[in-house]
């Protein structure tokens, strides 16, 4: 086990503070406020499968990683974040170092709080995507500062450990948004715009099983339809129309691939008239029935 040793002189009060492989931190605040950081090996993967109501995950991949995310493959490299919401199912299929953070509502606002930063942002807008961030060097430096600020708030027992806490992981998502919005095509939008496509994506995540249409969550937005499609147009290949539908689809696999629901019972609860209607949907957007799709997993 590695330890390195640092000292810091504050309020003329030597803290030496030792930074440990192994570390793990479970924070609870007076008002469930949660908070949690871990060192993750092949040993613990499990706390990264762990489904937590209103709890955003980020993950920091020290090695090359593989993971099976609500189905389907996916390969990580060394530094790179991955952003994940209380949504997401995850399966670790190969795993060597990585570190985690994990925090719910109460501890930072995921719904109240409208800005970039805030889980409404663009890190955990919508489930049905896999924000990943990718770390230079220099990066990479910075971020390890952030986890060593963490490690030095573990014994710290007095009322300000709750905001240091916050304030630390504010610094972490304000990093991540901004890389996050150089890496991808967000940084093509004014700030406005980048507003009406988080919100837009909230809708989705929150209405997805009852609102089908453009139309509908438009008129939540009191925007037109040829608006949003117009916006997406600047920022995506996909249109609103085709957000909505993935989120649909992605809810339809998790269904068929995690439960042993009838078809007939969950295509009611996406929204569907009838399994019929539901059916014409899954094949035209999986190439498949829900049916052969069942069977496949098996």
């Amino acid at each position: 086990m590695e330890i390195i040793k640092s000292k810091f002189i504050l309020n003329q009060f030597i803290i030496i503070p030792l930074f440990d492989k192994s570390f793990s931190m479970n924070y609870t605040g007076p008002n469930q406020e949660s908070l949690a950081l871990e060192e993750i090996t092949v040993e613990n993967k499990e706390v990264l499968e762990k489904q937590l109501t209103s709890f955003q995950t980020l993950i920091w991949f020290r090695t090359e990683a593989k993971f099976l995310i609500d189905g389907k493959a996916e390969i990580f490299a060394a530094n790179q974040i991955l952003c994940l919401t209380e949504f997401h199912q995850v399966r670790v299929e190969e795993i060597g170092q990585a570190r985690m953070v994990r925090f719910n509502r109460p501890f930072y606002c995921v719904l109240d709080h409208d800005s970039e930063v805030g889980c409404k942002g663009i890190l955990f807008f919508g489930s049905s995507q896999l924000p990943i961030i990718t770390l230079s060097n220099l990066e990479e430096d910075k971020f390890e500062t952030l986890w060593k600020v963490f490690q030095m708030e573990v014994n710290s027992q007095d009322g300000l450990q709750l905001e240091m806490l916050q304030m630390v992981l504010k610094r972490l998502l304000i990093l991540s948004t901004r890389l996050y919005k150089e890496q991808s095509e967000h940084h093509l939008l004014t700030s406005f715009d980048s507003d009406l496509v988080r919100e837009f994506n909230f809708l989705v995540e929150k209405h997805f099983k009852k609102l089908h249409t453009v139309k509908e969550y438009a008129e939540l937005l009191n925007k037109s339809p040829k608006t949003l499609a117009n916006l997406f147009s600047t920022m995506s290949d996909k249109t609103p129309l085709t957000f909505i539908h993935e989120r649909i689809m992605l809810e339809a696999r998790r269904l068929l691939f995690y439960t042993d629901k009838p078809v007939k019972e969950f295509s009611y609860e996406l929204g569907f008239e009838d399994i019929q209607s539901f059916s014409r949907f899954f094949k035209k957007n999986e190439g498949t029935s829900p049916t052969e799709f069942k069977k496949n997993i098996k």
